[in-house]
């Protein structure tokens, strides 16, 4: 490799490893384009190195040992009845499966003939980059680009995060063992999961949240419940709550919270964790010297082909305007890089789902009820409750509901969202039935195996018909 002020030349330089841009680079190179993808961590990005998959690894340990405290009703015993949680050893574990993965990918990037290089990229001119490796500077000229260089947490300057007491969304996932107690600011989808997974271990969680209810992004009845089920673990929900200081002394944290309710409150807490929202990493990394155009609030405009002002120049996933969802960016770099590679593909569905790995999990896609009467439909809905299905009974999961809406005339499926067990793996059959416009009727008609969670879907549409046999149909 040449290095120095010689450039070395390919066709597309991708800069981010994470979720979307290892996509797009591996899609290029089984489309025969030379590329060089830039990471300055680990491949995977924050998605697989510190956000999505260790945390749904947390999320999944705290999940087991919860369960362990209702098994004595299916008749198993645990000896002396005693059970216990070592952050320290599932440190351990998080770590081999972060590094399975971690191998996965480098495999799968050298296999399509990607050229991965670590350091730090700034775009030097509209066809030049420059990385930073720790050793060299090297310098690459490219025919395209793609910036995947994703987003961090956003922490407002007067929480003043140490890693210590004060943490983002990274630092909780180190934390050698669990505190006594935790505050979170912000009760949306992470500062929920994580919320339910850390009191299922015992902690004493307070969650603060600025709006008027938790989990706002997702239907009311929806976060209704999970209120409900985080105040079964002992959960403290504060909404309608601001945060005006925080202080460290002495170990702990002093926080300071405002509300109509409650008025002025002090709350001592052992550690802080903020989740309030993220934002794009896309201020250091020269897009002035590229001529790549950002919104006021420094994301990048993409059109459906993820191209940015400059034709030759795409952006994908975080520092796109829209959801921060790892998925999300997976397709867009995929679609960037046939672009690229010349096919006819685009990023033309707005139908993105999402998953609350929360307890119990939600998952959803498309409109909920509420947006699909502001958009101007005339909509039918229906629900099917967990209790009525043999397979939630039968493993002791019978908490949750599945909805399905739909355009009252046509019965084209306008939204389908699910709370309850395994919503995370029911909602891709969401994702095509909207994808492939479906109607009630195909939902309704088609045979799900029995006993299994999918059911809740069939006997959803069939119900939103008249026609459920589990349920007691409207007249």
């Amino acid at each position: 490799m040449v290095v120095g002020e010689v450039a070395v030349e390919t066709d597309v330089v991708v800069i981010g490893g994470g979720p979307g841009g290892y996509a797009a680079a591996i899609r290029l190179g089984q489309l025969g384009k030379s590329v060089v993808l830039i990471e300055k961590e680990e491949l995977g990005g924050v998605c697989l190195n510190k956000g999505c998959i260790p945390s749904k690894a947390f999320i999944h340990a705290a999940g087991e040992f919860h369960k362990l405290s209702a098994v004595s009703k299916m008749g198993i015993r645990l000896p002396q009845g005693r059970v216990s949680f070592h952050m320290n050893e599932w440190q351990g574990w998080k770590s081999s499966v972060i590094s399975q993965l971690n191998k996965g990918v480098s495999h799968l990037c050298e296999a399509n003939g990607v050229t991965v290089v670590k350091g730090t990229a700034t775009f030097l001119s509209e066809d030049r980059i420059g990385v930073e490796t720790g050793r060299d500077f090297e310098t690459y000229k490219f025919d395209q680009a793609i910036i995947a260089s994703g987003s961090r947490p956003f922490i407002p300057g007067f929480l003043e995060r140490d890693g210590i007491h004060i943490l983002d969304s990274s630092d909780i996932l180190q934390l050698e063992e669990v505190p006594e107690n935790l505050a979170i600011i912000g009760g949306g989808y992470i500062g929920m999961e994580m919320g339910m997974a850390l009191a299922k271990l015992g902690v004493n969680v307070t969650i603060i949240e600025a709006a008027e209810r938790i989990l706002p992004q997702i239907g009311a009845a929806f976060s209704k419940e999970i209120q409900k089920q985080a105040k079964k673990l002992g959960m403290t929900i504060k909404t309608s709550t601001r945060v005006e200081s925080a202080t460290v002394a002495d170990g702990h944290v002093e926080l300071k919270i405002t509300s109509e309710k409650d008025g002025e409150e002090r709350l001592i807490q052992d550690k802080v964790l903020v989740t309030i929202g993220r934002v794009p990493n896309t201020g250091m990394i020269g897009l002035e010297q590229a001529k790549v155009q950002t919104d006021e609030r420094g994301y990048i405009p993409v059109d459906q082909a993820c191209r940015t002002n400059q034709p030759h120049i795409y952006a994908i996933g975080d520092v796109t305007p829209g959801v921060a969802l790892a998925h999300r960016a997976a397709k867009q770099g995929v679609v960037a890089a046939e672009v690229i590679g010349g096919l006819p593909s685009a990023n033309d569905s707005d139908l993105v789902p999402y998953v609350i790995f929360t307890e119990p999990q939600v998952a959803g896609v498309g409109l909920t009820k509420e947006e699909a009467e502001r958009h101007g439909y005339t909509v039918k809905s229906a629900t099917f409750p967990y209790a009525a299905n043999g397979r939630a009974l039968a493993t002791d999961e019978d908490n949750g509901f599945a909805e399905v809406i739909v355009d009252a005339e046509s019965h084209l499926l306008l939204g389908m969202h699910v709370i309850g067990a395994e919503a995370s793996n029911l909602i891709g059959e969401g994702v095509l039935a909207l994808e492939l416009s479906a109607r009630a009727e195909d939902l309704a008609m088609t045979m799900h195996p029995h006993p299994t969670l999918s059911e809740v879907w069939m006997e959803a549409a069939a119900s939103v018909l008249g026609h459920a046999i589990h349920v007691v149909n409207k007249k």
